[in-house]
């Protein structure tokens, strides 16, 4: 095999490095950035002084502006104005999680205190990355929002895209596989399992504009490793879908859905068949 120019070689790295450094944020500034923001909002570890919450905003403050600023063109996007409508959000950010985990916590039977769900429980952790992320997205700012539900992604086992639309309260349970794609929409008061997945019935870039992934209306409860998928597919609210469902088509509001097989019994050498939904 013909041996490159290793000159040559580096010149590309360097070229290559320096246009994708250049549009893409720091992955460690950011998840710093998060992390602050998280412990501002639901402080784990020593609660800060009265007179240094101001402080402590501010600089979080600061920090995603420098943040913007290493990667974003100001003459493409008002960093100053984004920033400043992120926090305008805040408020409504946190109170959104509020109801977040006290749903968490008045459906799990096994949650013993709402403090329990903020500071143990990797649902409660990647629902509340996904709505800093998905304000973000609102405000137009790019990789920065899948930095951050990448981030929850790896620590719980849980993909939120950060497009999604997902309504209040929101809960999930156990987290660990569940999918939910950037273009699915949950309505409000919905809870989902482990290994439930949200996602497209074909992948293709040109689909990038086109609602891929399914609606889940209000009121909507949807048990472990069920598969919904396509972007017309509509599961109406107050319905029921039972564990291991794959759907394709819509859903009837007020619809239990259930999936039922054969689990049979050997018990002292009688064969028991039993149904099981």
């Amino acid at each position: 095999m013909k041996q490159g120019n290793p000159k040559e070689f580096i010149e590309l790295l360097r070229k290559t490095h320096k246009a994708e450094w250049e549009a893409t944020p720091s992955t460690q500034d950011a998840i710093a950035w998060l992390n602050d923001l998280v412990q501002f909002l639901f402080p784990t570890n020593s609660l800060p002084k009265h007179t240094s919450y101001n402080g402590i905003l501010k600089k979080n403050q600061i920090d995603l502006e420098n943040l913007l600023l290493t990667y974003l063109d100001p003459k493409a996007i008002n960093i100053e104005e984004t920033v400043s409508s992120f926090y305008d959000q805040l408020e409504t950010i946190y109170n959104n999680l509020r109801l977040d985990v006290t749903k968490i916590y008045e459906f799990d039977p096994a949650a013993s205190s709402i403090n329990e769900v903020i500071v143990s429980y990797p649902g409660f952790y990647a629902i509340t990355v996904y709505r800093i992320a998905h304000e973000l997205v609102k405000l137009n700012v790019p990789v920065l929002p899948r930095i951050l539900s990448e981030f929850a992604h790896r620590n719980t086992g849980t993909d939120i895209h950060p497009g999604a639309v997902i309504g209040v309260p929101f809960m999930i349970d156990h987290s660990t596989g569940i999918v939910i794609g950037a273009t699915a929409v949950i309505g409000n008061n919905v809870s989902i399992y482990q290994g439930v997945t949200l996602g497209a019935l074909q992948v293709a870039k040109e689909l990038a504009e086109v609602k891929r992934h399914p609606t889940v209306e209000d009121n909507v409860i949807i048990y472990a490793r069920t598969t919904i998928l396509g972007g017309k597919t509509v599961i109406g609210k107050n319905s029921i879908i039972g564990g291991s469902v794959f759907l394709t088509k819509s859903v009837e509001p007020y619809s239990s859905v259930f999936n039922t097989h054969q689990l049979r019994i050997d018990v002292k050498n009688e064969l028991v068949d039993k149904k099981v939904s």
